[in-house]
């Protein structure tokens, strides 16, 4: 039985979206990559989500330089960098987490296989709702990324995309927040 996604249990997750990784992106092209992520950003405006930007430093030990379209969708946000693969392992994003009270995380990010997969278990093992937005996510290659979502599916997570995602939290479609929701699907279903 499948479960509604309220907006106020809502958090999103942007993985690695970062100068260097992201163009790593194998199983979605760049573009339509940007345009989900972007997509995700604008709906966690629209619906208040809270959002945590997980990044790794550079190998020079310089700040990871995140991809532009979670600003220009959802505005200002910090960056928490991690040192371990896994964000949820990072005491500090799990604090931030469980600060919220909400149990429902929505992650994006690139690779599926590694900066999505290792959180989406550990959320769902820990009891969290995990929510992949397919869309919004990047593999390295076809195979490695069907593997991660098996895996992910097993641990309990599950997919959606930017578009039924905005369909679902719009609601009412009376309401304002809903009509810019919609607006949403029909910039993700625009070529």
């Amino acid at each position: 039985m499948t479960q509604i996604i309220d907006p106020q249990d809502c958090i999103v997750l942007f993985a690695d979206l970062q100068q260097g990784i992201i163009e790593l992106s194998r199983t979605i092209a760049l573009g339509q990559l940007r345009k989900g992520v972007k997509g995700l950003a604008k709906l966690a405006k629209i619906f208040d989500l809270p959002v945590i930007v997980s990044a790794v430093a550079g190998e020079d030990g310089q700040p990871a330089v995140i991809t532009p379209e979670i600003e220009e969708g959802y505005g200002k946000y910090s960056i928490h960098h991690r040192t371990t693969a896994n964000s949820l392992l990072n005491e500090e994003i799990l604090a931030y987490i469980k600060g919220t009270g909400r149990n429902t995380i929505l992650i994006s990010g690139v690779a599926t296989e590694l900066a999505v997969q290792l959180p989406a278990t550990t959320a769902a093992e820990q009891g969290y709702r995990a929510i992949l937005v397919v869309d919004a996510c990047g593999g390295i290659s076809e195979r490695t990324e069907q593997a991660a979502l098996s895996r992910i599916a097993q641990a309990g997570a599950t997919t959606t995309c930017v578009m039924t995602l905005a369909g679902e939290l719009a609601g009412d479609f009376r309401q304002p927040a809903a009509q810019a929701a919609i607006g949403v699907v029909f910039e993700m279903a625009a070529g």
